[in-house]
């Protein structure tokens, strides 16, 4: 795509950090139009085990990393509006086991999502996320072991698993921050090598009056899926 890069080395974690950081950026460019935030870490383990630094290391490079970077950059954005785009996951969207710290940290992606779509929609700036599948070098030690366990028991390897490349969520990111549309802001898109897909927002299944009413649809509705 070509361009000019400036590098700069610094902990979203870190308040003072991110601000020192995005005051290099106006030195240089006077303005911003876009935000990635692609920070991200991993410290898997069971829930009853995570340590506290487990827990709050995730929660502070995904979570408060995004709204530290988002804080900063807000007043350097043109008139004419710009883009905020950050990452989410599938452990966001429908859990993860053993990732109870990154599963919440990236739900909380998409509360600040939606939030910001609604609160900066008049600013004409644009708020959404992708849940990317891609083989990286954090993602690559899972895929190996799970294809390892899978060979082992002679199972085939899920298509779930079966990811696409960095490159592709690259290509996706950039052709949405390239569409005109303003209406385009509150998105989730999953991005799987070619494959693009739109996450809803969640809706309400279903309301009763009172818990008795409201336990039997819930059974009834079980019992559907069951069958």
């Amino acid at each position: 795509m070509g361009g000019e890069a400036l590098g700069c080395c610094a902990d979203v974690a870190d308040p003072s950090a991110v601000t020192s950081m995005v005051d290099a950026v106006i030195a240089k460019y006077s303005c911003i139009d876009v935000l990635i935030h692609n920070a991200g870490i991993v410290r898997d383990q069971k829930c009853l085990l995570m340590k506290d630094e487990e827990w709050h290391s995730v929660l502070n490079v995904h979570l408060n990393g995004a709204f530290y970077c988002i804080q900063r950059v807000l007043p350097y954005f043109p008139e004419g509006g710009g883009d905020i785009l950050l990452m989410t996951s599938t452990a966001g969207l429908s859990g993860s086991a053993y990732q109870v710290n990154y599963s919440a940290a990236k739900a909380g992606m998409l509360g600040i999502v939606w939030t910001l779509a609604a609160e900066l929609r008049r600013n004409r700036i644009r708020v959404n996320a992708i849940s990317p599948a891609a083989l990286t070098d954090m993602t690559r030690p899972v895929i190996e072991y799970l294809k390892e366990k899978c060979a082992s028991r002679n199972e085939p390897f899920p298509e779930f698993w079966k990811v696409g490349e960095a490159g592709d969520v690259a290509r996706f990111a950039a052709a949405l921050l390239a569409q005109p549309d303003q209406e385009l802001t509150g998105e989730i898109f999953g991005v799987n090598g070619s494959k693009v897909t739109k996450w809803q927002k969640p809706t309400m299944a279903f309301s009763e009056n009172g818990p008795e009413a409201f336990f039997e649809t819930w059974r009834r509705e079980r019992e559907g899926k069951e069958n």
